[in-house]
């Protein structure tokens, strides 16, 4: 041996470096069989040195005789000097054939530095799968025991220990499903598992909400004793919960022998993140009755369940009992107070809490900013932001998230640009929470430019950024932009969520691209999205009622078990708008009785439908629920109740509405504008239009159309002139067609029928089929069978769909007398299936509604209603009145014509309403298309002759009639 070892420091392997000092060291310690801590010390100052390969043979010689065998290898290599003496010194062949493989490989990663550490942990550690090499035969029989050591020698095998750090360096880093797949390579091998273990496979299982997985973790951990383990036990109460399975979690902590604070507090939990915010607080008050003190965590977790179901009288009292015992609102439990009072609603007690948090971190200010934001206090949030930035505290995601969402609030786009610069400055655009929410803000406060530029420079677009584009397309108009971006992301096999499919829903309703929103609903069913929240529910019967298909909107609503205020909202509206308002009615009483609290968007649903069917004593009562629900002073509930009133003629209740709102906003006034305009109320128009100005109420579009479309009504033909020309240089407002079609209605009213063709061919815009209308009804209104023929051709070739000019024309050529050309113009309807709706009229008598047609056979009162009109027929001629013939429409002898004349469906709603109503009560009834002129001038005469008032409300405007005179002045 010594031999060999001359040879090797001969040959320069190692540089020979005189130090008989050292060396002799050395040697005492190997002929003394003795190792401590002052030898290992000496020998890393050794290794600091350049020593010879003697005294390096003498070490690891020393080591070996003492049977620090691992110790020993710690210092050797392939070409070491002392491996062949290591080798050769150990007894066991096994070992000895195992340390050549072992120590063959100069690249291999063991640790060996474990050793220099402690002499008595005799193993190997691999720097990158952390397994650890145990060597029985030359450990101490204590540490064996201790270490549970149960393998052959030479076996490499990682400790229990060894697998619980690596099972949580998975679980942190993300990793869930790499640490299941050890777990279960653990239980194949038969090694030893800890509670460490159990732990972290427990909460992978909970992150993948892998419950078969976590239930087999379960029986595991029955077969190794751990079930009384508090740690362990809170855990499976965990993992149960976020799966899902609230009866096994409530079980495990039913088993438990001991049930502590950190098991009632994880169950708790558990409660409130499934949203069963009720049962959290019923369990907080049956730990206290088991005599068990809450903690800190227990009243985090018992105010976000107060928080969840807005129990705002649990809260406070909470909040009590932590003031009674002791605690003082640091900043987490601060941070919950302040969150369970901002989604309560009461925001002054969470301001109040947190100006007394002492320490403020980033979560006490997120609440507070996030609270103001829920309670709609937008402006406070950007304040509070402002403050905490001087107060030096550092925003995080959540903190920008929220300032931009009350930006988004108040509509502010230069301070959102602002924000936006200190997102970028702080380095977190590429959140994709926070560039979702500058998407949102830039589509609400109208730059969705901005926000596309946001969406196209995020560096990994998840969907929530998808959906907020979607959503910022819609808002701002762009429907089809937000169809094509849904389709787009469907090509980028993408998975949309609810969210997406509701922004798609809405912008198909806008569009009213039935087909396109079916294809998203089958999309939808198809997916993994769930349908039964109730916004897509929602936004399904929304989408299908106003893309009209009621049926659908119906059978979705129908499927729904449970229905909130926007369902059925949804539906009344949708009914309303199919022109089904007594089906809109009758679903408004049915919501009534299953006991609904019914918002603002039902009552103008239900005023909607009261206006349709011009029911005004149903629209009374309608009014009457909205002061119990304290609704009046809400500016659409306002709107629909002034719009009701006007179409169900009475005018003067929808002044009173308006006399009696708050403030007058641009959309009350355009309103009342509107209902003046219908009951020829000119001079009211331009009254309220000056007090507009005086009040600096903006003006805008609908304003000057209600404006000319009342000049119009009134033959005010200098104002209307006057209005038109100064809209534009006096109001800052472009003239549209709209505006143009109602001048051409004016002039041509009045008369002026080459003034009103020679403003078509001069306007600014392309006339549209409105403005001829306007143009035909004139000339048919004048006889003026040119300039009629001129228009209806224009008519026709703009929208030949449109049946009412194929009608206008049609009656021009039959008051002239010229049925061949009438018949040829309604086989030309025929022919273009232009099919017009045909003329009825309506009457509400005792809550209830009565529709007629022309020369109606169906009405079971029919008899006494023809009775009643050969009655007032003969007290009319009596009182002057003439049939005029030239509203017959048929080729006729005069007695048939003076028939049908008769038998018009006002005269029989009217002679109907004098039989089933008390007299001298007034009458108000309705009609789809234009009352004709001889039952105007009848209606004349019978308000005269039986002594009452009569509202006629036709296509077009009111006509109220009393004493023998009608309101229009015979100008309609």
């Amino acid at each position: 041996m010594a031999a060999a070892i001359q040879s090797v420091a001969d040959s320069g392997t190692w540089k020979a470096v005189p130090d008989v000092r050292s060396h002799s060291k050395c040697c005492y310690f190997s002929k003394c069989r003795r190792i401590n801590d002052y030898a290992f010390r000496m020998k890393r100052q050794m290794q600091q040195q350049q020593h010879c390969g003697l005294c390096r043979s003498s070490e690891i010689i020393s080591a070996a005789k003492c049977g620090h065998v691992l110790l020993a290898a710690a210092n050797l290599d392939l070409h070491s000097v002392g491996t062949p003496m290591l080798v050769q010194s150990i007894a066991s062949q096994d070992v000895r054939q195992f340390l050549w493989q072992f120590l063959s490989n100069r690249y291999q990663c063991w640790d060996r530095r474990l050793g220099k550490n402690n002499v008595n942990d005799l193993r190997f550690k691999h720097k990158r799968t952390q397994e650890v090499l145990w060597i029985n035969n030359y450990c101490t029989r204590g540490r064996a025991k201790a270490k549970q050591v149960v393998l052959l020698p030479g076996t490499l095998a990682p400790s229990a220990f060894s697998w619980s750090k690596k099972i949580s360096r998975y679980v942190k880093n993300g990793r869930y499903v790499q640490a299941l797949e050890l777990y279960r390579q653990i239980k194949r091998e038969g090694a030893s598992i800890d509670k460490l273990t159990f732990i972290q496979v427990l909460k992978a299982c909970s992150i993948l909400s892998a419950l078969d997985e976590g239930k087999h973790v379960h029986s595991h951990i029955i077969q190794n004793g751990y079930t009384s383990d508090r740690f362990v036990g809170s855990c499976l109460i965990t993992m149960y919960t976020k799966c899902g399975s609230i009866d096994d979690a409530f079980r495990v902590l039913m088993n438990m022998p001991t049930r502590d604070v950190v098991a009632w507090s994880a169950m708790i939990m558990g409660l409130v993140k499934c949203g069963l915010g009720e049962k959290a607080l019923e369990l907080f008050n049956k730990m206290k009755l088991e005599g068990i003190e809450p903690n800190s965590v227990t009243f985090v977790s018992v105010l976000n369940a107060c928080a969840s179901v807005v129990n705002l009288r649990e809260g406070r009292c909470i909040h009590a009992e932590l003031t009674q015992c002791g605690y003082i609102p640091d900043v987490y439990l601060g941070s919950s107070l302040v969150d369970m009072y901002s989604k309560c609603h009461s925001i002054e007690d969470a301001c109040q809490v947190f100006n007394n948090i002492r320490t403020k971190n980033v979560c006490a200010w997120n609440s507070m900013i996030g609270g103001y934001v829920k309670c709609e206090h937008a402006a406070k949030a950007l304040d509070l932001f402002l403050q905490m930035q001087r107060d030096h505290q550092e925003p995080s995601s959540i903190t920008f998230v929220a300032a931009i969402n009350a930006c988004a609030s108040l509509g502010v786009l230069e301070d959102g640009r602002h924000i936006h610069k200190l997102v970028l400055q702080s380095r977190l655009e590429s959140n994709i929470f926070i560039g979702s929410s500058l998407v949102d803000m830039y589509a609400k406060c109208g730059s969705i430019s901005d926000a596309c530029r946001v969406f196209n420079n995020m560096p990994q677009q998840h969907i929530i950024s998808w959906s907020s584009m979607i959503a910022g397309y819609v808002k701002c108009g762009q429907a089809e932009k937000a169809l094509k971006l849904f389709q787009q992301m469907y090509c980028e096999q993408l998975e949309p969520n609810n969210i997406t499919f509701v922004s798609v829903f809405n912008a198909c309703a806008s569009l009213e691209a039935l087909e396109e929103g079916r294809h998203a609903h089958a999309q939808m069913t198809i997916g993994r999205c769930c349908a039964e929240t109730f916004v897509v529910r929602n936004s399904l019967i929304d989408m299908y009622a106003k893309c009209g298909s009621i049926e659908d909107a119906c059978r979705i609503f129908n499927m729904m078990t449970k229905r909130d205020v926007v369902s059925w909202s949804a539906m009344i509206v949708g009914y309303a708008r199919d022109n089904r308002a007594q089906k809109s009615l009758d679903l408004f009483r049915q919501m009534q009785r299953e006991q609904v609290e019914p918002d603002s968007f039902t009552f103008v649903g239900v005023l909607s439908a009261c206006s349709s069917l011009g029911a005004l004593e149903e629209g009374k009562l309608v009014h009457t629920h909205v002061i119990g629900c304290r609704l009046e002073k809400d500016k659409f509930v306002g709107c629909a109740l002034i719009d009701m009133f006007a179409k169900c003629g009475s005018i003067y209740d929808a002044r009173k509405v308006f006399s009696n709102m708050p403030t007058r906003t641009v959309m009350l006034c355009n309103a009342m504008i509107v209902g003046y305009a219908v009951h020829g109320c000119g001079k009211d128009v331009l009254k309220l239009l000056e007090e507009m100005c005086l009040e600096d109420v903006a003006l805008d579009h609908t304003t000057f159309v209600g404006v000319l479309s009342a000049c119009g009504h009134a033959g005010l033909l200098d104002e209307g002139q006057y209005y038109l020309e100064a809209i534009s240089p006096l109001y800052g407002i472009l003239a549209t067609v709209e505006h143009y079609s109602c001048m051409v209605d004016l002039l041509g009213r009045s008369g002026c029928l080459t003034d009103a063709h020679q403003m078509i061919k001069s306007m600014p815009c392309l006339p549209t089929g409105s403005v001829w209308m306007a143009l035909l009804g004139a000339c048919r209104l004048h006889g003026n069978l040119k300039l009629g023929e001129a228009a209806a051709e224009r008519v026709i070739e703009v929208d030949p769909g449109n049946a009412s000019g194929y009608v206008l024309l049609s009656n021009i050529y039959a008051a002239a007398g010229k049925w061949d050309l009438k018949a040829r113009v309604q086989q030309m309807r025929i022919q273009r299936q232009a099919y017009k709706p045909p003329g009825k009229t309506w009457i509400e008598v005792n809550k209830v509604v009565h529709s007629f047609v022309a020369n109606d056979q169906e009405h079971p009162q029919i008899n006494e209603i023809w009775a009643e009109l050969k009655r007032l027929s003969v007290l009319m001629k009596q009182a002057g009145y003439t049939p005029d013939m030239r509203f017959v429409l048929h080729d006729v002898d005069d007695d048939e014509g003076e028939f049908s004349l008769w038998h018009h469906s006002e005269k029989l709603a009217i002679a109907f309403g004098i039989i089933s109503t008390p007299t001298g009560a007034p009458l108000r009834i309705w009609k789809n298309l234009r009352v004709c002129g001889d039952c105007h001038t009848a209606i004349k005469f019978i308000s005269e002759i039986v002594g009452r008032s009569m509202v006629v409300r036709d296509a077009n405007r009111f006509h109220h009639f009393s004493d023998g005179i009608c309101s229009c002045r015979d100008y309609w």
